[in-house]
């Protein structure tokens, strides 16, 4: 028998074996999809949708032919769970794996490459055999800053997402150290959940939901309630948070293109008032969002007329200033050196601004520049002692980075002339023993007949 032959024995063996004894695992029950675990797996949780994956796995056709393989490239295979970065049987049939099991799937054309195929590995209306290992699995990181964790239970309807000002009626339930500590129906306004007790990071995930969806995600304490706690709910500062949240009905808040520019400047003095409210609070993400409103809407508004220019560029500088103190206090120090200069390009000898810019610098360790910074306000107001003071704080910070840099230095070359005399005493040391041997050389007597 040939290798070929054996090869197609044994891939009608498996495709025979998974037809009779698979488990359909589609939703239909048509057998689009039948499931064989060879290897249980170690943990009773299975991947959520929008679970990031990791797989290893052979592919092969009904006939036994190997057509691909993340072994043989020795790297496991990544995508996100139902969210159709796969063929629909591999959605369908990760979902209902545990970690660390090893299953066998047989999938119909219409669950795998259909009529199309994928040319030219694997032809037209295929059945297509797959062995697969789920390595590892975690929630989908919103953010990318391992602040909101998400592992959708259902899917939503559609593709229409919340934006920020939009009402939206969710089921919650919240969970802290092992208890629930709030389980009710309420209607808020996207960005101000906090009047509702209720945290940035939920309003940040609802943004990316959609109706009917409902999912579970875990809040580190910057999405949480902070350094604050929640007395009200028992919980402590800075505590990491669970939440269920059912994503129930929303009315999208009208967008920028949707408003005149009446509207705006009448929605930039509410919110810019709202913005204040939290700030004061030390709500500084919540703040953060209301002064942000100002800037989509009124930022690139053209074809104003004077009066309307003037108070568009009013609420655009308080706004820029105001967000630049906020990132000061979230320690997101680029972002407020991005706002101070919008803000200066507004009002260029602006003090605010220029101080703002300063202590951001100073908080980046850029010396120079905050004194710089510092240096304006004292042009524009010789009598501020504030930016006085910041001068001699960036003096002091220059000074000791300076001698910090000459310690550093002083030792590197300290250490470079020890190993360069090691190595020339090294040397000396080889060439006195050639020389010697050299010498002891000459001294030998030679022997009769031999040279």
């Amino acid at each position: 028998m040939t290798t070929d032959e054996a090869t197609k024995n044994e891939g009608e063996v498996q495709t025979a074996a998974l037809a009779e004894q698979g488990e359909d695992i589609t939703p239909n029950q048509d057998r689009g999809v039948l499931k064989i675990v060879k290897r249980p797996g170690n943990e009773e949780k299975s991947p959520m949708i929008g679970d990031k994956v990791y797989v290893h796995y052979k592919g092969k056709l009904a006939n036994g032919k190997k057509f691909d393989s993340s072994r043989d490239r020795n790297e496991p295979f990544i995508f996100s769970l139902g969210k159709g970065q796969v063929i629909k049987a591999w959605d369908i049939g990760v979902a209902t794996m545990k970690k660390g099991e090893i299953c066998h799937l047989l999938c119909k054309p219409e669950y795998a490459y259909g009529s199309a195929g994928s040319v030219p590995k694997i032809p037209s209306n295929a059945t297509l055999f797959f062995e697969i290992e789920l390595l590892d699995f975690k929630g989908e990181d919103l953010f990318e800053d391992g602040g909101i964790i998400r592992r959708i239970k259902r899917k939503g309807e559609g593709y229409s997402n919340p934006n920020e000002g939009a009402t939206v009626e969710i089921h919650l339930e919240g969970f802290y150290g092992g208890r629930i500590f709030d389980c009710r129906d309420v209607t808020f306004i996207v960005g101000e959940g906090e009047d509702h007790d209720i945290p940035i990071g939920i309003d940040k995930a609802l943004e990316k939901m959609q109706r009917e969806e409902y999912c579970i995600l875990y809040l580190g304490p910057r999405y949480g309630f902070g350094d604050a706690g929640k007395p009200k709910f028992g919980i402590k500062a800075n505590a990491e948070l669970v939440y269920e949240v059912t994503l129930k009905s929303f009315e999208k808040a009208k967008e920028s293109w949707e408003m005149d520019t009446k509207e705006k400047l009448e929605q930039a003095a509410i919110v810019k008032e709202k913005g204040t409210v939290y700030f004061k609070e030390s709500k500084y993400m919540q703040a953060v969002i209301q002064y942000g409103k100002i800037v989509s809407w009124l930022e690139m508004e053209y074809g104003l007329s004077e009066r309307e220019s003037k108070e568009a560029e009013s609420f655009l500088l308080a706004a820029f200033l105001n967000l630049a103190m906020c990132y000061l206090k979230l320690r997101e120090y680029i972002k407020a050196v991005e706002c101070c200069d919008k803000a200066l390009g507004l009002d260029q000898v602006n003090e605010k601004g220029l101080y703002r810019r300063g202590e951001a610098r100073l908080l980046m360790n850029e010396f120079e520049l905050a004194k710089c910074d510092f240096q304006k306000v004292l042009d524009v107001n010789p009598q501020n002692k504030a930016a006085k003071t910041q001068i001699t704080v960036c003096q002091k910070k220059m000074k000791e980075h300076n001698e910090r840099d000459r310690r550093i230095y002083a030792n590197m070359f300290k250490k470079f002339a020890e190993r360069d005399a090691k190595e020339a005493s090294r040397a000396v040391g080889e060439s006195e023993v050639e020389k010697a041997t050299c010498e002891e050389g000459l001294k030998a007597p030679v022997t009769e007949g031999k040279v």
